[in-house]
């Protein structure tokens, strides 16, 4: 069988609000998810609702309005009809990037021929006083996991042939339960990278976000949303019942462009955080990425049917990865996925123009593209998620429009999006520019 080729018309997303005590907490993400889906479909109004087959929503929380299936409650919101298939994606940080190949496959084996990817997660809400739940004894469950990592390195793939530099076993004899700062830490110190050298990187990625905005970079990306603000009291508990101002909410929340070193060399390093190499704590809030809430989404068809309504796509699918990574490792899930997409691409790492790389860490963004051998000048020219932000779910599908829209401004060819996963994945996405 002969595949088809897949395209992405066009990616949007709204704004990423702050986690907590942020601009979107008060806001109903279902119904803003319907307001970004709607400016989708009408930016491409040769796109007739009615072609669209299938709608995925990557989401991780599953909170609230979110709780079922939340692709169908968007679409129906949005408008479209109700023969419109749905599905909602979980693979953790790569959701919406996910929901995307999933879109994209169906559309390259014929099954499909237009689709929709979302993104969509709320982590505000549940950071600001909602509910939580009985906190896990992280230490004591590890207690019952001594033999997990012989068992996995007899039976799963042993992706560390991927690394030049070798893991200790004190790393990766550590339980597979741990935080994703934990695994920072550990890329840190293997790799030998200073406090310095990544709160460096936290700096320009706020420098170049700001700048982006400044120039007018994602104003084809961004949907503004009309919202009311939040009313917290003085312990940043949410008052649902209190009413705030209405806003135009059209910036990404946490991009501070007056970030600088001696800013973030004030910074505790996070207390939770153990060395195994008996060296310092070098992983800071502010250098790594924040909790946001945010919405975003990607409109797919095959090529054949682009030409034949008579569109301009901004980039062919070309190539796809997902491979998986010792958990304590976790940062470095994008060289093994990405490797996958290149040999799925039938290119090298050396004509990829732009890179959108998740920074869920500057830990792991650093050591992930020297062993891919691609320069930084081609990373998150325009910013990325320490500044702009991480809503989990939402950020694959954001990834994968952002490196569009970019490849299109600078004229470049080919565009690669990634990003690491909890619990040890990385995934990523190769386009080539039309």
């Amino acid at each position: 069988m002969e595949l088809r080729n897949v395209v992405l018309v066009d990616g949007v997303r709204s704004a990423f609000g702050r986690g907590g005590r942020g601009s979107l907490v008060a806001t109903r993400l279902d119904t803003a998810g319907a307001t970004v889906l709607r400016a989708l479909m009408e930016r491409n109004p040769k796109v007739d609702p009615w072609l669209v087959e299938d709608i995925g929503l990557g989401n991780v929380l599953g909170a609230g309005e979110l709780i079922l299936i939340g692709a169908n409650a968007v679409a129906h919101l949005a408008g479209l009809p109700a023969e419109v298939c749905s599905f909602d994606s979980n693979r953790q940080c790569g959701s919406s990037m996910e929901t995307l190949h999933r879109v994209a496959q169906s559309i390259m084996v014929g099954a499909t021929d237009c689709g929709i990817a979302l993104g969509i997660e709320r982590m505000g809400r549940s950071l600001a006083g909602g509910p939580s739940g009985p906190k896990t004894r992280v230490t004591e469950f590890n207690k019952s996991l001594p033999n997990m990592n012989s068992m996995q390195r007899n039976m799963a793939p042993d992706h560390s042939k991927n690394f030049s530099v070798p893991f200790p076993d004190s790393i990766l004899d550590a339980s597979p339960i741990t935080s994703m700062t934990q695994t920072a830490q550990n890329v840190a110190e293997v790799y030998g990278l200073s406090r310095e050298e990544m709160d460096q990187f936290s700096v320009d990625s706020h420098r170049k976000t700001a700048a982006a905005y400044e120039k007018g970079a994602y104003k084809d990306e961004v949907i503004p949303l009309e919202i009311e603000t939040p009313v917290f009291d003085d312990q940043g508990n949410w008052l649902p019942d209190e009413h705030g101002k209405q806003i135009v909410f059209d910036r990404d929340e946490c991009v501070r462009p007056g970030t600088n070193m001696e800013t973030l060399s004030q910074l505790k390093p996070i207390g939770s955080i153990t060395s195994f190499g008996g060296q310092d704590v070098r992983i800071t809030a502010g250098n790594s990425c924040p909790t946001n809430d945010g919405i975003s989404a990607a409109l797919l068809m095959s090529e054949d049917l682009a030409r034949k309504l008579g569109l301009t796509p901004l980039a062919r699918i070309i190539g796809m990865g997902v491979a998986g990574v010792k958990p304590q490792v976790m940062g470095l899930g994008p060289i093994p996925s990405t490797k996958k997409a290149l040999r799925h691409a039938g290119i090298e790492a050396g004509q990829i123009d732009r890179v959108e790389f998740n920074e869920a860490f500057a830990a792991q963004v650093i050591p992930s593209c020297r062993e891919l051998g691609i320069s930084m000048d081609k990373v998150n020219v325009n910013g990325g998620s320490i500044a702009i932000g991480h809503p989990l779910g939402a950020t694959g599908a954001r990834l994968v429009s952002t490196v569009a829209h970019e490849l299109r401004r600078s004229g470049k060819r080919y565009g690669l999006a990634t990003q690491c996963i909890g619990v040890g994945m990385g995934i990523s996405t190769i386009i080539e520019a039309m």
